[in-house]
C-alpha cells in the first residue's frame, strides 16, 4: 500500500475558558517553554514542545481539557477512503478548517480528535 501516515508537528490542547489563563501561565511562566506565538493580542499561544508545536486553544463551553493530534498523510484522498473503509468516524463538524486547506478531522475509538492533513502545516 502506498498510503503512509506520519505524526504531524502539531498538538493542540483545547482548554475550558475557566482554566485557560492559568494553563497559559503554566506553560509560559512555570515550565518556561520557548514561546512561538507571533506578536498580536488575538494570537493563539504556541510553544516549542520537543520537535512539536503545542497550541493552547481557549474553548468556551468545554467542561474539561482535550488533546488533539495531527497526522500527516501522503495522499489525503486515499486517506479519506481508507478511514471510511476502516470504520473511522469523520468529524468535520468539530472545527472549521481554512478554505483550500486539504485536511479533515477524525476521531479515534477513544474519541481523541485527529487532524489528518496532506502537509505538516496543520492546525
Amino acid at each position: 500500500m502506498d498510503l503512509e501516515f506520519q505524526p504531524g508537528k502539531n498538538i493542540a490542547l483545547k482548554i475550558p475558558a475557566h482554566e485557560y489563563q492559568n494553563t497559559v501561565r503554566f506553560y509560559r511562566d512555570v515550565l518556561r517553554l520557548t514561546e512561538l506565538t507571533p506578536d498580536g493580542p488575538d494570537e493563539t499561544p504556541r510553544f516549542e514542545f520537543g520537535g512539536k508545536v503545542l497550541w493552547l486553544d481557549c474553548m468556551p463551553g468545554l467542561s474539561q481539557s482535550e488533546i488533539w493530534l495531527e497526522i500527516v498523510t501522503s495522499d489525503i484522498d486515499k486517506a479519506s477512503e481508507y478511514f471510511k473503509e476502516q470504520g473511522c468516524h469523520r468529524r468535520d463538524e468539530i472545527e472549521p478548517l481554512p478554505e483550500g486547506f486539504r485536511a479533515f478531522w477524525i476521531s479515534s475509538p477513544s474519541n481523541i480528535i485527529h487532524l489528518v492533513s496532506s502537509t505538516s502545516d496543520g492546525l
